[in-house]
């Protein structure tokens, strides 16, 4: 993979990160009414993808992304997608049929960010397209 398809990867990876801190921040109540969630799930759930944007886009900024950087965020992405499901678990009963949609399917496409991110971080990387 080149150098510059793993960072628009973390790029990505990290403006949907972005999103979801913006919606736990300034508008977790709404959010959460519509999902069946309580807005602090939502909320912290922004907190930690703040967290995670700020990995990503340290990694992306490096004139080559360091592998055990990258691995980290794709280990924290399974994280996620775990986390996703069990608050589905946890919160099945009170969750709207939209709130586990979402949820399900915003869990799915972690899940792809952090396959390939951990293929991009075993890879050899090219600089070519850098």
């Amino acid at each position: 993979m080149s150098i510059r398809n793993l960072k628009t990867i973390l790029v990505a990876d990290a403006v949907t990160c972005g999103g979801v801190f913006a919606i736990g921040l300034l508008a977790a109540e709404p959010a959460g009414a519509l999902l069946g969630l309580p807005a602090g799930v939502v909320a912290i759930g922004g907190w930690i993808c703040l967290a995670a944007a700020l990995l990503m886009i340290v990694a992306a900024r490096q004139a080559v992304p360091g592998a055990a950087l990258v691995k980290l965020i794709a280990i924290g992405n399974l994280g996620w997608v775990a986390a996703s499901f069990g608050v589905i678990a946890a919160f099945a009963g009170q969750m709207t049929g939209l709130g586990i949609a979402v949820v399900t399917v915003q869990a799915l496409g972690v899940l792809a960010f952090a396959i390939l991110e951990w293929k991009a971080a075993g890879a050899p990387v090219t600089a070519a397209a850098a």
